[in-house]
């Protein structure tokens, strides 16, 4: 599996949700945020959830908090391959912020671990929606149109990514397959499985030297 960029969750949000409850007076919600924050300092991410599923239900704002945890939860179970148990977190983090297409998009890449195509088209046509001119969308919903032998659908979704993003090799590339599945000419090379990048994993990056990985 190839591409995508890093899971941007980091102990910032968390340390800001603190600093205005203490400010706030109100010492339930903050024990519970406090403890929530330690807990995901040592990436011990079960109690870090129940801690700040403890604050949310005192304070619906603070919910971003337990968003955020249940998605580092589900970026640990799928570098485990516990897909199910990832879905379930990604499910629960749509269900409190519904309008984040990031979520679908690291959902639909479980449910493609599980060769849920269904589910998977699902998910990138809400980010889609959620993100009109995002070209990774239509890219990697090509391949899913692919997958299922809809080449129609799939080509679409391939001009749409070239259009937003011309240089696009991967685009390229699959747009001749299709084009060869569509008008019966002889098949060229036969297309890699991806461009199926894990949304939950950092990128590579290229120095002078060797790759390094790199979190932002």
């Amino acid at each position: 599996m190839r591409y995508m960029k890093t899971l941007g969750l980091g102990l910032v949000a968390f340390t800001v949700g603190i600093t205005m409850l203490f400010g706030q007076g109100n010492q339930e919600v903050a024990n519970a945020t406090k403890e929530g924050i330690e807990a995901s300092k040592a990436k011990d991410w079960d109690k870090a959830i129940v801690a700040f599923k403890k604050a949310a239900q005192l304070e619906e704002r603070y919910a971003p908090n337990l968003v955020s945890a249940l998605q580092q939860r589900a970026t640990l179970y799928v570098s485990q391959k516990k897909f199910p148990e990832a879905l379930a977190d990604y499910s629960e983090a749509i269900k409190l912020k519904s309008d984040d297409p990031g979520i679908f998009e690291r959902r639909a890449y479980a449910e493609m671990e599980l060769k849920d195509y269904d589910r998977a088209l699902h998910d990138y046509n809400q980010a889609i929606k959620l993100r009109p001119e995002e070209a990774k969308y239509y890219q990697v919903r090509a391949f899913i149109y692919q997958t299922k032998g809809d080449f129609k659908a799939a080509m679409a979704d391939v001009d749409k990514t070239l259009q937003l993003d011309p240089g696009n090799a991967d685009a390229q590339q699959r747009k001749k397959f299709l084009q060869a599945k569509l008008h019966g000419t002889p098949t060229p090379v036969p297309m890699p499985s991806g461009p199926i990048r894990n949304p939950n994993a950092p990128p590579q990056t290229t120095t002078t030297a060797t790759p390094t990985p790199v979190k932002r």
